[in-house]
Parts: structure tokens; sequence; C-alpha cells
């Protein structure tokens, strides 16, 4: 894979001063550490912690023990699925949101937004909240001080983690805010939410709310300016929760700007003119204010789908940012001085920048393509779930959405050296990687569409383990203690209606 845009000696020498890790050896200097079999540790955020590193800190498992997984128990989610006949595939699930754990309690989220509070040791239901109220996006929990936080489509809430009552709830969506597909973070006392925004006119938003009360603190518009074309135009917003560094800052990846592609009237995006800020950007803002600190935009004016979505991971002990998105491009900054220092380029790519002919062509990444789950960081090493899966686009419009089916693209899986951005070693998969990459001890943890979970040795790629689930994974797995947690909770059109469950692995 190619390394983009690289000065190395001025590179080499920043990362230098910012004392990256060495790539080599998973052993004794890896922020993860084994643990007593018996611990039962918290991954009570959606991505691990607030670096969303998706690195277990402390865990019994390792690359010695991982082929010692088993099943432990399963937890059957009833009347989860959302989806109707003939349905675009991203409605075609039922349970996304990563598991989170705190005190022993288990707790996730399905595709209708109920809460499910369930036993870590036996998998039996503790409590239920049922909000009925349909959410396709990337839905999902966090726990701080007693509570739980979420989201529906429409509306962020905190709930009480001991009995599931409903604590506050605040509604974001309005006229220019059309959706809530986002799994809020607690830090400095604040839930950090967002909306995305649709046409005609959508703004999506990013949102600081008192953990307390759920009072909008602030609102950060990302659209910095009027649409052009309201009736034509619209987007921003984020689908994916934001990291927060140890000072406050909280760290972005934003949504496009629609209509894809264009129209007949407004070809090529005209219905959105420029660079369209701040869509498909790494924006950084003070996590009290609400002010922007800096913001680099990684697609200006995007005609191709092409979010920058993803949890920023900040990397432990330096000044490293390294994010991606649906462009199918990992990209590492200077957090300090806010400057690139490289970029690599991730799965297929075909007719992915500049304008869009007047004729279809296939476009790769294409709307599921990319990066479209969570990185995870371990010991100077990123490791980068992908999904090749095209579409066919032209100036004036896409073929619709509901025309393409996830089975038939595939998936990659790379681990990138975090100094430069260098393809350490790759793995291929039969079917798309949506299932993220989760990791500890040197082992990496990711899945694939058709239900596959694979255990990789993180030094060489090579599986250690692999099992399959009832149910297609579009979700991250979380650590907890000995304790692999997977939602398996997506049909498709080659197993349209699997039981959806939460399976937990165990150390035998």
């Amino acid at each position: 894979m190619a390394v983009l845009g690289r000065l190395l000696i001025s590179t080499l020498l920043g990362l230098l001063i910012l004392g990256v890790p060495a790539a080599a050896g998973f052993g004794t200097q890896s922020r993860s550490r084994t643990a007593p079999e018996g611990t039962t540790l918290d991954w009570s955020l959606p991505n691990g912690d607030r670096a969303s590193t998706r690195s277990a800190e402390v865990s019994p498992i390792s690359a010695e023990n991982v082929a010692r997984l088993h099943l432990r128990w399963r937890f059957r989610f009833l009347g989860s699925k959302i989806s109707e006949p003939n349905s675009a595939p991203e409605a075609l699930r039922g349970v996304v949101a990563t598991p989170i754990v705190a005190g022993g309690i288990v707790y996730i989220q399905d595709a209708t937004s109920t809460v499910y509070a369930i036993y870590r040791s036996t998998g039996r239901l503790r409590w239920k909240h049922r909000f009925r109220a349909p959410n396709h996006g990337r839905n999902g929990l966090s726990f701080s001080s007693g509570s739980v936080y979420g989201a529906t489509d429409t509306t962020v809430f905190a709930l009480s983690g001991a009995t599931g009552r409903l604590l506050w709830q605040r509604r974001l969506v309005g006229p220019l805010e059309q959706y809530v597909d986002i799994a809020p973070v607690i830090a400095n006392n604040l839930v950090y939410a967002a909306t995305v925004g649709y046409p005609p006119g959508g703004r999506g938003a990013l949102y600081a709310l008192d953990a307390h009360t759920g009072a909008v603190r602030w609102r950060f518009s990302t659209i910095k300016v009027p649409w052009r074309h309201p009736y034509e135009a619209g987007g921003g917003g984020a689908w994916y929760s934001p990291s927060v560094a140890a000072n406050g800052d909280v760290y972005w990846g934003t949504a496009n700007p629609y209509p894809l592609g264009g129209t007949a009237r407004y070809p090529n995006g005209g219905a959105y003119p420029g660079r369209v800020l701040y869509t498909d950007s790494l924006v950084v803002l003070d996590g009290r204010s609400g002010r922007l600190l800096w913001a680099d935009q990684v697609t200006p004016h995007d005609i191709r789908d092409y979010d920058f979505q993803l949890p920023p991971v900040l990397v432990p002990d330096t000044d490293l940012v390294v994010g991606a998105g649906k462009a199918g491009i990992v990209i590492a900054w200077d957090g300090a001085t806010h400057r690139r220092l490289w970029q690599t380029r991730v799965g297929r790519h075909l007719n992915d920048s500049g304008p869009l002919p007047s004729r279809r062509v296939t476009v790769c990444p294409g709307f599921y393509g990319g990066v479209e789950s969570p990185l995870a960081y371990e010991e100077g090493v990123v490791f980068v779930p992908v999904v090749n899966l095209c579409a066919r686009g032209s100036a004036r419009g896409y073929e619709p959405i509901s025309s393409l089916d996830p089975v038939d693209g595939t998936g990659e899986f790379l681990a990138l050296d975090v100094r430069d951005g260098t393809v350490l070693w790759k793995r291929t998969f039969p079917q798309p990687d949506f299932g993220c990459a989760t990791s500890a001890n040197g082992v990496v943890f990711t899945s694939t569409f058709d239900g596959h979970i694979y255990a990789l040795d993180a030094a060489t790629g090579a599986t250690l383990w692999q099992t399959s689930a009832p149910a297609g994974i579009n979700g991250c797995a979380a650590l907890t203690g000995s304790l692999l947690l997977v939602p398996a909770g997506s049909a498709s059109s080659r197993n349209p209606h699997p039981p959806f469950e939460l399976v937990a692995y165990g150390l035998r």
C-alpha cells in the first residue's frame, strides 16, 4: 500500500520529538497487560477509553492463550429487527451497538433503541428499558457514575444503571437536524453527542449536554456557511463517538454533504459549491466551551459519500492523532502542530477523486466501502478494518443504495506502523469487515459480515483462533476480563432471518 505525502526527514524528526514507541515486539512494553483469568474489568465507553484505542489496558487474554476461548453464554434479542422487505442493506440489522461493561453488568442497545442490562457472569437479563424508537444508525451507550447514557433517533437520554429508570431526556432533532445516530461519550461532566443532516437544508451539529440534567451546554454546527441551495443540499454532523484528550479537548470525525454525485440541475455537487466546511473533517473543539481549536478537511467538496467519520485515536503518551473514514485513507496528525505526518490508502480505489463523468462508472470505495468501523491501537501499531464494496455513480447521481448488497463485498485487515503509516501486514477476508478492531496483549480481534470472528497475531496477522456467530456482525466487540463480547445482530440476503444475539466467549 502506498504511503502518501510524507516528508521523510521532517516526519521522523517530529516523531522522535513526540516519543512514538517502536512498533516491534508485543511484550513487556505493551499498554495492555495480562491479568489473572478471574479478573473483571470494565469497558464502560464504546471504544474502551476516551482516547478510542479499543485496547484492553489489563486483560488475561493474550496471544498465548486466546485459542482457549469458548462459548460462555448467549443473550437472545427478541423484536429487535427493524427492516422491511427489500429495504436498504443498512436497515437489515437489529444490534450494531458496542456492548459496554460496568460493575459486572453488560449494557447494550438494539435498533429499536431498547436498552438491556445483562449479568456479565451468566448472560441473564437484569432489566430492560424499551423506547420503541427505530434507529438505523451506529447507536450505543456509555456508563459513568452509576448512569447509562444513550440516544434514540431523536433524543439523548440518561438511565439509572441499577434499575433502568429514566433520569432525563433531551430532544436534539429539529427541522434542520434529522437524526441522532451516535453512541454518546461522557467526559468533563458533559455528554457529547451529535445529529446528522440530510436534504433539504440539513445541518448536522455536535453537542455537549449537562450529564446531570441533559441541558444543552454548547452546540457546534458542522456546516460553516448557509447552503447555496438549501432545498437541494444537506449533510454534516457525526455518527461515531468522539474522543476526549486528557486536557478535555474533544476530537470528532464528521460526515459528508448530500446529494451524492449530484443532480441533473446541479451535477457534481453543484447544490453545495465550495469546500463545505466542516464536512469530512477532523474537528477539534474545546470540550468545555465548544470553541473550535483546529480542523483539517480530508475530502473538500465530497461527492462520493466519503465521511471521515471514525473516532480519532489519540495515541497514548504522544501528540499523535490517527483518523480514518470511508474514503479508504488513514491519516496521522501531530496534535501539537496540526500538521499531517503521513497518510496511507487502504482497500480498493477506483474513480475516487475529481469530478465524476456524466455516465455512471464504478467508484471504489462505495457507500459501504473504505474504513467503515473503528480502528484499534496497541504498542506502536494501528489496526485497520477495511470494506471493499464499490458503487456506481455519475455527476448526476448514484444508483440507489438499496441496489448494493454487502455480501458482494470483501474485507481486509491491516496493521500500520504508527510512526510512518507503513503496512506491516495485511489479511484478506471473503466478506466485508464491518467488525472494527479490538486488541489486547498481542492479539487483535475483528469480524466479518457473515458472522466469522477472528483473533489474529498482532505481530504477524496469523490466525490464532476463529469461530462463527449465529448472525452477521456489523458492530464492535468489547473485552472485559476474560470475556470477549460480540454483538451478532445483522441479517443479510444469504441469512435473512437469523437469531440476533450478544455472544460471550471466555477462556477455558
